[in-house]
């Protein structure tokens, strides 16, 4: 695995960051949290945030797709210690946009995640709504 671009690791980069608790159930027998966890974690904050711009009431009646996701998971997490994750748009296309993710824990970079989400009118991309694209641009990770 290549080392990931230094800038996604500036946590002050992101606009939006939250506080996940760690749990028990989410030990491996290596004793640290598990792939499939980080991964739902990941999500969860991916999901928050798309709450936290409304991005939700700003595409209706259209609806939002995960097409793709990329996660490198950089160093072990380990329970109690909660994750912070911080995450912000990187791109905006036509029909979809890309969300940025840095997962920490204390001062180490756990894992970071790319993910295309797509706008979609039943089964097929629909270009963004104004509204949506003005949501997101409010969004981006910070120069």
């Amino acid at each position: 695995m290549a080392k990931p671009d230094s800038a996604l690791l500036d946590a002050a980069r992101y606009p939006f960051d939250l506080e996940i608790t760690t749990r028990f159930a989410d030990l491996d027998p290596n004793d640290h949290i598990n792939n499939v966890a980080i991964a739902a974690v990941l999500e969860d904050a991916r999901v928050r945030f798309n709450e936290a711009l409304g991005f939700r009431t700003v595409i209706r009646p259209l609806r939002a797709m995960v097409a793709s996701v990329s996660i490198d998971y950089l160093a072990q997490g380990h329970y109690p210690q909660p994750l912070r994750c911080h995450v912000g748009a990187v791109a905006v296309g036509r029909t979809s946009w890309t969300v940025q993710q840095l997962l920490v824990q204390g001062d180490a970079a756990v894992a970071t995640a790319r993910t295309v989400i797509v706008c979609v009118d039943g089964d097929r991309p629909h270009p963004l709504p104004d509204a949506a694209r003005a949501a997101i641009d409010q969004w981006m990770l910070r120069a």
